[in-house]
């Protein structure tokens, strides 16, 4: 049996998916996590089944990109039965898609969600009630705690083996008249498109560009036009305004009969937000915050990377490389043991903690704040204030982020997203920015990078804006509860990150070290320093630095490693000043991205775009690297 998890953003769907599938999807608190569905094995009651997370979706309706996926996936009707997972505290507004899922005609169950927030703000609702008037199962749950979960799955096989579509839910007596006089008409295309022959009419009579592709005969296109006129006229609205003001007061009117609600105070949510939302205190607030982030996450890595890469260099190292006799032996030896400890001793130490800090800023539920206090910044760059989501995703990987640019309707904020993504450093640069200059220069130096990052990126985005004008439309973003973020996710979670680098990362990370290793020994580094010297030279950094440079572009953690493994030391400031090591670090920052980034850039925007994307980084890199440089000569 095929059980799809259907919601609105933030309702819970895909931390159910993970509580019984595992950890297959980042669930955050946080919209338009989900930009492609997710799907799993699951044994219920002994029996094997498949569970699809499909994209958060308000409607079936809706034109943005992910949750057309959604709607596509739905009218294919592949699944047996759909878990319409619900925020109990929001029931109003979420039975709005319910309603939608009914029309669909396909079975479906309703999972009551965060049934204990629903409590807080003192709302209290019949669940038997609620049952009879959709005509559909409803079970609580809590899904960060694991409550209800499993009876929701049963339920939703139960209903799925029973193949009983829901009740149709009536509009008021004209629009079900329009209705059912268009319904003869289309019921060819209806049958033809393997679609309900009344959600079809509701679709035609509320403008959806989809279903009118799906009729080509004038006669009938004529008819209806004249229905929605008609509905224009009686109403004084368009006739897909019509609509979606009747679902919403049906939703009302569904919400009123089952539900009761009794005054709540103030919740410490909104007490919170008084702070952290607030036109200045905000600033300071999330400017305080990240400070802290990243002294904790420098603190946490300092203290165990010297001790880690002592005991690789002056410990292990020696005792393995002499097991074999000197030559290439040795010479491969050392190379994989230099990628063993660059992994555990210098990107280990900062990135699980860091990871860790970003778990828990996306569950508790703060990222959609900052996206709401930097969005007056994005639109005056010229950028839709949708673009911050992927912006941000762009701090923990650029893969998923650059893919995360889906959500945007213009090919043209698409491309401009995209190329700053590239930019925005990801957990691997990261990794450098806290190794070298945290280490060696400090946490505020490290934050400091990261506000010239946020600088460069507004200039670029600025110029990028001017050249290719348009428009930029407003954003609604929904800015959900603080949750105490389950151990038990945020630990899953980061084990999924780290996973991908132990599993992918790790293993580039010693190939690139032996490969580096074979290039010193037959001496061919010196040939591809020389190709890279009017870079190097130009930044004023060493000769040696230049094969770094290539394998960065394959892991952004290489180069550091490389770095180390080029210059012949681990202590990097006895080599560098304090003025290469920051021009280094902002160079790797900004130019090519890494090879998986390259990968998902050409698949979402095009060769061409591509090209024009990595040149753009890679002008922007030389520009602010000699930027640093001659400022540092001068201070």
């Amino acid at each position: 049996m095929i059980i799809a998890m259907a919601g609105q953003p933030n309702s819970g769907k895909s931390t159910i998916f993970n509580h019984v599938a595992g950890y297959k999807t980042i669930t955050a608190n946080f919209p338009g996590k989900t930009v492609e569905y997710t799907e799993s094995k699951i044994t219920i009651n002994g029996e094997v089944h498949t569970i699809v997370d499909l994209p958060g979706t308000y409607s079936l309706t809706s034109l943005d990109p992910a949750e057309l996926e959604t709607r596509k996936y739905l009218l294919r009707r592949e699944s047996d039965v759909t878990v319409n997972v619900i925020d109990a505290s929001l029931l109003a507004r979420s039975l709005e898609l319910t309603i939608q899922l009914n029309e669909l005609q396909v079975p479906h169950i309703v999972s009551l969600n965060m049934i204990d927030e629903a409590r807080k703000k003192r709302i209290v609702i019949d669940n038997d009630a609620l049952s009879r008037e959709l005509g559909v199962p409803v079970v609580e749950s809590i899904a960060n705690k694991g409550v209800g979960i499993n009876e929701v799955l049963r339920t939703a096989v139960e209903e799925g083996r029973r193949k009983q579509p829901p009740p149709q839910l009536a509009y008021s007596k004209h629009v079900e008249d329009k209705i059912s006089a268009l319904i003869p008409s289309i019921q060819h295309y209806a049958r033809q498109h393997n679609l309900p022959e009344r959600l079809f009419a509701i679709k035609l009579l509320e403008q959806d560009e989809y279903y009118d592709t799906l009729i080509d005969d004038d006669r009938i296109r004529s008819e209806i036009a004249g229905l929605r006129d008609s509905l224009e006229r009686d109403h004084g609205q368009p006739s897909d305004i019509v609509i979606s003001s009747e679902r919403h007061a049906m939703a009302l009117n569904l919400f009123e009969r089952v539900a009761k609600v009794s005054k709540s105070e103030r919740t410490t949510s909104q007490k919170i937000d008084d702070l952290l939302m607030h036109p200045v205190v905000g600033y300071i607030a999330l400017g305080a915050i990240l400070l802290g982030f990243f002294n904790l996450v420098f603190s946490v890595g300092t203290m165990i990377e010297e001790p880690l890469l002592s005991f690789f260099s002056t410990g292990i190292k020696p005792h393995i490389v002499g097991l074999v006799p000197e030559g290439l032996a040795t010479t491969l030896l050392s190379g994989v043991v230099d990628g063993i400890a660059g992994g555990i001793g210098i990107v280990l130490p900062y990135l699980v903690p860091f990871l860790i800090g970003l778990s828990l800023l996306e569950d508790v539920g703060y990222l959609p704040r900052i996206a709401f206090l930097v969005d007056t910044f994005l639109h005056k760059i010229g950028l839709h204030g949708k673009s911050i989501l992927p912006l941000i995703l762009g701090y923990g990987c650029s893969v998923p982020a650059i893919m995360g640019a889906r959500i945007l309707e213009s090919h043209r904020d698409r491309f401009i997203v995209i190329t700053l993504t590239a930019m925005v450093p990801c957990a691997a640069r990261i990794t450098v920015i806290l190794a070298l200059v945290g280490f060696y220069l400090g946490a505020n130096w490290a934050l400091f990078v990261f506000i010239i990052n946020i600088a460069v990126l507004a200039i670029v985005g600025y110029i990028l804006s001017r050249l290719m004008p348009e428009r930029a439309p407003g954003m609604m973003l929904e800015i959900p509860k603080y949750h105490l973020p389950s151990a038990k996710v945020v630990l899953f979670k980061t084990w999924f990150r780290v996973k991908e680098f132990i599993v992918v990362a790790w293993t580039i990370i010693i190939v690139g070290s032996v490969a580096l290793s074979l290039l010193e020994h037959y001496d061919i580094v010196t040939y591809i320093n020389m190709a890279f010297s009017p870079i190097t030279l130009l930044l004023g950094l060493p000769i040696a630095v230049g094969t770094t440079l290539i394998f960065g572009i394959l892991r952004k953690e290489l180069a550091m490693i490389m770095l180390f493994q080029a210059l012949g030391t681990e202590n990097v400031i006895s080599v560098l000043s304090k003025t290469q090591i920051m021009t280094f670090t902002m160079f790797i920052i900004f130019y090519v991205p890494c090879i998986a980034a390259i990968g998902v850039m050409v698949r979402e925007l095009g060769r061409r775009d591509t090209v024009f994307a990595i040149a753009i980084g890679f002008i922007v890199a030389i520009v602010v690297g000699l930027i640093v440089r001659l400022v540092g000569l001068v201070v």
